[in-house]
Parts: structure tokens; C-alpha cells; sequence
């Protein structure tokens, strides 16, 4: 599983830096310190990056949350037969 950040190419390097490091969950004080950005630049560059519609997808490869195990194709079938 990973994150994709989709639209990336309209934000600027700051935006896109800020944009990851909040969507893989950092706190914005945080990415402030890290950057040696003030908090409102970060806020600005997050609003800024919203503002050009990038999209953040989970990607999930293969099936790591079993949804497609057979014993839940199963007891789909014995549902679909009451």
C-alpha cells in the first residue's frame, strides 16, 4: 500500500514538499520546523496546493485487507441462497 499524490506536477516544490510530509500525517508545526518554514507559510502553502486540486489515492496492491479471500466468497453464496 502506498500514497500517490495525483496532480503533483501543478504544485510548486514547496507545495509539494509541505503536501506529503501533512499527507502522510505530520502535524503542520512540525513540517514547519522541519522546513524551517513559519506555521502560517505552511498554512498558506497547503491552502495554496488545494486551491490546484492535487488528489491524494491510496494504492493498495494485492489484497492486504483479505477481501478476496475464499471464505468470504463463500458465505456470500450461502446468503445469496436464503
Amino acid at each position: 500500500m502506498h500514497l500517490e499524490i495525483r496532480g503533483a506536477e501543478r504544485l510548486s516544490f514547496r507545495e509539494r514538499q509541505v503536501v506529503t510530509l501533512k499527507e502522510t500525517g505530520v502535524r503542520q508545526d512540525v513540517i514547519a520546523r522541519q522546513l524551517s518554514l513559519s506555521e502560517s507559510t505552511v498554512a498558506t502553502l497547503l491552502h495554496r496546493a488545494k486551491t490546484k486540486g492535487y488528489q491524494v489515492v491510496i494504492v493498495i496492491d494485492g489484497d492486504p485487507l483479505a477481501l478476496q479471500n475464499d471464505s468470504l466468497e463463500e458465505e456470500e453464496e450461502i446468503g445469496e441462497g436464503s
